[in-house]
This record gives structure tokens, C-alpha cells and sequence, in this order.
């Protein structure tokens, strides 16, 4: 893969493919609730599609129950067709969404991790995007889903890799490394691919991703900003210290990209500001002190995320 910072960055678009979700300031990014229409959002994706093209950035991030995400994508390459080949599109199933486009809705989100759920999203996706994703990823596997036990979606993940797409998964909550290393264990793995959270505050994954990039699979980091959280650094700070004058959420980014194991760190950009000041992170290793200063328990790290209100 390319080294040049932008061309291992990958635009996600969970934050502008439905109106509410779990990061800060989407008041000051978005503006007024009441205007996030469909037609709002799919204008402002395709904006920040048309800046990521522009900045080098070709690996771009949907899923099943990020609103229209899939949809919005797969307009906007209809309408530029020859920038397929250059883009690696990877998305996900398992989860549902059900908000209805509302803010107040009392459930966003509705995970399965079951055949007939794959059978019933996978046709979704294509038609969505138009065209086969790169790379589909069952949703948010965690010590509790029956993906990596069930015969049935593994058999359906080996079919859709000898088809030619490569199979991944994402991972979430404190139990991150258990599936990772679950996953490289199976019985002719299906999976090459692995999303997980990975950021200055919840870095609890990094050496199992270090051992399935050993295996040869891509790694792809997710939510390095903490869902907005590390976009600012109070006032006498451990992160206000260690940044030493780059802006946080710039600092947060690279010390991503200073990751051994990391092929590719997702921006959730929601505006082309934000994602030209992502664009010019640059890879800075951390001292090891320093960096374990920063983390915070996994545990308390996935209590307080679970807490985060739908804005």
C-alpha cells in the first residue's frame, strides 16, 4: 500500500448516512436536526466524496445500518463511473437500521448475525452501491455472536470469498482481541479483513492486530477519534501535553497511522474542513510511556461509549 498519509486514509461514512448518531458536536457540523434530510446529507456525502477523490484518499466505509450511506455512495459513483476501479468499497451487514430518519427514535440500530440476515442485506448492498464492495464485513462481532461459531454464515463467508470479495469482520466492546484471535483460529478462516476500534484512549486490540497482520490480513482502524472525544484536549491535559501543539483530533490521526499494524485509519469527516485537516496527519510514534498515559480501562472505555446519546 501506497505510504503517503492520504492514500491509507478511508473515509467512513456512518456519521452522514443517517441524522443522528453517537459523536459530538453534530449541532456545530451539521447544523439544525430539522434540516438533515435525506436529500441534506446525501449532498454534503457526496461533497466530502468529491474532496476524499481529490485528496487521494480511494478506501471508503459504509454498512447496512448507516441510513443511506450505501445508497448515497452508490449515486455518487453513478455519476462517476470511472472512479470505481481506483476505490477500495468496504461495507458491512448484521446490523439493521431502523431509526425511520428520526432523531428521537427509540432504537437506531438492530444487529443479527445470521444467515438469513446476510441473505436478505447482501442483495441490499448490491443494489445500493450498484456494484460488488471490495470488502463485506460482518457487523460488530463480539464474544457473544454466533457469527464465528455458526456453520451456516461461515459457510455463506467462504462462498462470498471464493466469488472474489474479500471477507473481513469489525469488532467492538472490551473484548476485542479475544475475536480477533478467535477468528485467525478457525478452520479455513474466511476472514482476511479486520475493523476495530483502535485510539489513543482505547488501545486494548493492538496486539492482536498486530498477529492478523502477521497472518496477512488488512487491518483497518475505526473510531480513532473516540466518537469526537479526542477531537479536543482540555486545558492541561495528558492528551493537551502529548499533542504538543498540533491540533488533537490531527494528533489522534497520526498516532494511528504510526501504528505497525494499521493499513488503513478511517475519517469520519462530516465536513471537507475536517477531512483536509485529517488529510495532512502525518505517521508520529509515541513514546511508550507517554502512549499508555493516554488509555484509558477498555472496560470503562465501552461503558461510557454504550452511554453516548443518538445527536
Amino acid at each position: 500500500m501506497n505510504d503517503a498519509p492520504a492514500s491509507r486514509l478511508g473515509l467512513g461514512l456512518a456519521a452522514v448516512g443517517r441524522p443522528a448518531y453517537i459523536t459530538t458536536a453534530r449541532d456545530d457540523e451539521l447544523g439544525d436536526p430539522a434540516a438533515r434530510s435525506v436529500e441534506a446529507l446525501r449532498a454534503r456525502a457526496h461533497l466530502l466524496l468529491d474532496e476524499a477523490w481529490a485528496l487521494g484518499i480511494r478506501y471508503v466505509d459504509a454498512a447496512r445500518s448507516y441510513g443511506h450511506a450505501e445508497e448515497f455512495l452508490g449515486s455518487w459513483l453513478a455519476v462517476h463511473p470511472d472512479r470505481r476501479a481506483a476505490l477500495t468499497i468496504g461495507s458491512k451487514w448484521g446490523y439493521a437500521y431502523v431509526g425511520g430518519w428520526r432523531m428521537d427514535a427509540a432504537v437506531h440500530e438492530r444487529k443479527e448475525h445470521s444467515a438469513a440476515m446476510f441473505d436478505r442485506q447482501w442483495p441490499e448492498t448490491l443494489a445500493a452501491l450498484g456494484s460488488r464492495p471490495d470488502i463485506y464485513v460482518i457487523h460488530s462481532v463480539t464474544p457473544d455472536s454466533p457469527a464465528l461459531r455458526d456453520d451456516a454464515v461461515l459457510e455463506r463467508m467462504r462462498r462470498l470469498r471464493e466469488e472474489g470479495v474479500r471477507v473481513g469482520m469489525s469488532t467492538s466492546g472490551p473484548r476485542q482481541a479475544d475475536v480477533v484471535r478467535a477468528a485467525l483460529a478457525l478452520d479455513d478462516t474466511p476472514f482476511t479483513v479486520v475493523q476495530a476500534t483502535w485510539n489513543l484512549r482505547e488501545q486494548s486490540v493492538a496486539s492482536s492486530l498486530g498477529e492478523a497482520s502477521a497472518a496477512g490480513w488488512t487491518v483497518v482502524l475505526k473510531e480513532v477519534l473516540a466518537n469526537g472525544e479526542l477531537a479536543g484536549a482540555p486545558r492541561g491535559s495528558g492528551l493537551e501535553a502529548a499533542a504538543s501543539g498540533t491540533a488533537p483530533d490531527v494528533f489522534a490521526l497520526s498516532a494511528a497511522l504510526a501504528q505497525p499494524f494499521a493499513d488503513v485509519v478511517l475519517t469520519g469527516a462530516t465536513t471537507v474542513a475536517h477531512l483536509r485537516r485529517g488529510a495532512g496527519a502525518k505517521p508520529v510514534t509515541l513514546d511508550d510511556d507517554v502512549r499508555r498515559g493516554l488509555a484509558h480501562d477498555p472496560v470503562d472505555y465501552w461503558r461510557r461509549r454504550a452511554e453516548r446519546p443518538w445527536r
